[in-house]
C-alpha cells in the first residue's frame, strides 16, 4: 500500500496563501504617523506596567514581539531591562528607534518574521506581546507558541496584550474555520479567557483580566483588550 507523506511546509504555506501577506500591510501602517491609531501612543500598557511597579516582574532580559514604535519596549528598557524589540514592519521600527533615542533608551531593535525567525534559546526573562498574536493565523498557533516557549528561560514571564471578543478596537468573533472559508482574519481575532488558557496550556496563568481603564493618562488602556501573564514553570516536554 502506497503511503501518502504530507509535507507539514507545504501544507502551512498553501493556508497562508489563503490570506493577506502581512509585511505590506504593516509597512504601510506605520507610514503616517499622524494617524488618529490607539497604539501610536508613547503610552506603555497599564497592565506591563502594573507587573513592574508591583515587583511581580524583576528586571532581566525582555524580548518585545511585534514592538511597533517601541512604547512597550523603551518603558522597559528605561526601568531597567535589557531589551531586544523585534517587527515585521522596517517603517515602524524606524520610528521606534527615533523615539527609543529621544528618550535615551538603548534598546536591540530588529525586523523579522517572528514565525521565521530563530530566537536564542532560554533567552528571555520576559517575552512580551502587545497587539501582535491577535493577528497570528489559526494554524500558526502553535508555532507562536513554540518560539515563545523557546525564546523563555525556565520561571519566565510571557506578557499578552490581546483582543477581547467585540472589543474597543477589534476583535473578531468568527471561528478558526470561518477564517478560511472569508479569507480574512477580520481585523484581528477576538479571544476568551477559556480559549487563551487552552492554547498557552503549557504555561502556568499568573493573571488573565481586562486592562483595567481608570483614565490613568500616564498608560495605554482599555477594557476591549485582554491582559494576561503566564508563567513558564513547567518542564519541557
Amino acid at each position: 500500500m502506497r503511503k501518502w507523506i504530507v509535507d507539514e511546509n507545504d501544507v502551512m504555506k498553501m493556508l497562508d496563501s489563503w490570506l493577506r501577506d502581512p509585511k505590506p500591510f504593516w509597512e504601510g501602517f506605520y507610514e503616517n504617523r499622524e494617524r488618529k491609531i490607539p497604539i501610536f501612543t508613547s503610552r506603555p500598557d497599564e497592565n506591563l506596567v502594573s507587573y513592574v511597579n508591583s515587583g511581580r516582574l524583576k528586571t532581566g532580559k525582555a524580548l518585545d514581539i511585534g514592538c511597533g514604535a517601541g512604547r512597550n519596549a523603551i518603558y522597559l528598557a528605561s526601568n531597567g531591562w535589557e531589551v531586544d524589540a523585534m517587527d515585521l514592519s522596517s517603517t515602524s521600527l524606524k520610528w521606534a528607534g527615533e523615539r527609543a533615542e529621544e528618550a535615551g533608551a538603548t534598546i536591540r531593535f530588529f525586523q523579522a518574521d517572528l514565525l521565521e525567525h530563530q530566537i536564542e534559546k532560554d533567552a528571555y526573562d520576559l517575552v512580551y506581546d502587545s497587539g501582535c498574536f491577535h493577528h497570528i493565523a489559526p494554524h500558526r498557533r502553535p508555532r507562536y507558541r513554540e518560539v515563545i516557549l523557546n525564546a523563555l528561560k525556565q520561571d519566565g514571564y510571557y506578557g499578552l496584550a490581546c483582543f477581547c471578543e467585540d472589543g474597543e478596537y477589534g476583535g473578531a468573533t468568527l471561528s478558526d474555520w470561518e477564517i478560511y472559508q472569508t479569507g480574512s482574519l477580520h481585523g484581528g481575532m477576538g479571544y476568551t479567557e477559556e480559549k487563551l488558557i487552552r492554547i498557552f496550556e503549557c504555561f502556568t496563568p499568573v493573571e488573565i483580566r481586562k486592562m483595567i481603564g481608570d483614565g490613568d493618562p500616564d498608560v495605554f488602556e482599555s477594557d476591549g483588550l485582554w491582559a494576561a501573564l503566564f508563567k513558564h514553570d513547567r518542564p519541557r516536554s
